[in-house]
């Protein structure tokens, strides 16, 4: 006996037609991809002081921090965009300024006159850590951010590829870089800051599709042994509503426990937590509708040749499901 069975995602046992929608699936998330690109180069991302340079500066305030004081007086500053994030006890703050024109003595002046106005108008606040971020290393950050990025496609691709057929590692690194795409888009429409942890986030991300869609890729190879006379249309669907139980209880399970960090983490998570929802649903939904309609259309022809046109596995007639039109 079945102890709560309210609380399934899906019965046992389900035979929904994935692929009569891989048409539509396919189309939709790459319009959504092409638009993303175009965001990222207008009106293009908001890159944070990792890659761009800037100013950090770590105080303690005498007691609990007055974040709308702080705001008034750095406003006053002509510092330029400011940021302020609360870490650790409520008296601690993060502040991140904009790298100024100039030289470095220009930064040192503009780091001696924020000390200068904050300790001013907060008796009591120390100033415990001043950093600047000079425009080579933001450079050299954002290098090997990318790099990194770039390394983890290629040891996926790789990873896939001799665990399974050329058609699953072209398909999920296909569906890899949709979700990059989209990933890239979303930071854009909501203004996040593309730091180092975006980066974190998008690695993060990348891990979790491609878990979610070896589970899908491996059921698959199983029933390419096992149903030796269905058609591959027919076992991708077969496969999906097999581990559709499965899917959807890890995303789940994973977004119980990253919503509330994108809900009452503060703003230390807070953008990293929405990525990484956003990431969740992205990955899940993709698994479903854009890397096993890639495989289809890869693997068609050479994983699996479908029964003859008219015929069932029994031989009885019905309509060819390799010409169904996707509603």
């Amino acid at each position: 006996m079945k102890l709560f069975p309210m609380l399934r995602l899906v019965p046992d046992k389900t035979d929904i037609k994935f692929m009569k929608g891989r048409v539509i699936g396919l189309v939709v998330s790459a319009v959504l991809s092409v638009l993303s690109v175009g965001l990222f180069f207008w009106p293009g991302m908001n890159y944070g002081i990792d890659f761009k340079g800037g100013i950090v500066m770590e105080v303690r305030a005498p007691g609990e921090a007055d974040f709308g004081r702080l705001r008034a007086v750095l406003a006053q500053q002509n510092v330029g965009t400011v940021g302020l994030q609360q870490f650790g006890a409520p008296s601690d703050v993060l502040i991140r300024l904009e790298r100024q024109p100039g030289d470095d003595a220009a930064q040192q002046r503009a780091v001696e006159r924020v000390r200068g106005a904050l300790t001013e108008a907060v008796p009591g606040l120390q100033v415990r850590r001043v950093e600047a971020v000079g425009a080579s290393v933001s450079q050299e950050l954002f290098v090997n951010g990318m790099t990194a990025l770039a390394l983890s496609f290629v040891a996926m691709l790789i990873y896939i590829w001799f665990r399974f057929e050329w058609q699953f590692g072209v398909g999920a690194v296909v569906t890899l870089l949709l979700d990059t795409t989209k990933m890239i888009g979303f930071y854009v429409v909501f203004n996040f800051q593309f730091n180092l942890v975006a980066i974190a986030a998008l690695l993060t991300v990348m891990g979790y599709s491609i878990n979610d869609k070896v589970v899908v890729y491996d059921r698959v190879r199983e029933n390419l042994r096992k149903y030796k006379s269905e058609s591959l249309r027919d076992l991708i669907d077969r496969s999906i509503n097999e581990t559709l139980s499965r899917t959807l209880g890890t995303s789940v399970a994973s977004l119980l426990a990253t919503l509330p960090l994108a809900l009452f983490g503060g703003e230390a998570l807070e953008e990293f937590a929405w990525a990484m929802v956003f990431g969740i649903f992205l990955a899940t939904s993709s698994s479903i509708f854009i890397a096993a309609p890639i495989l289809l259309f890869l693997g068609e022809d050479k994983l699996r040749r479908g029964p003859p046109p008219g015929k069932t596995e029994a031989g009885k007639t019905e309509a060819d499901p390799q010409t169904a039109t996707a509603p």
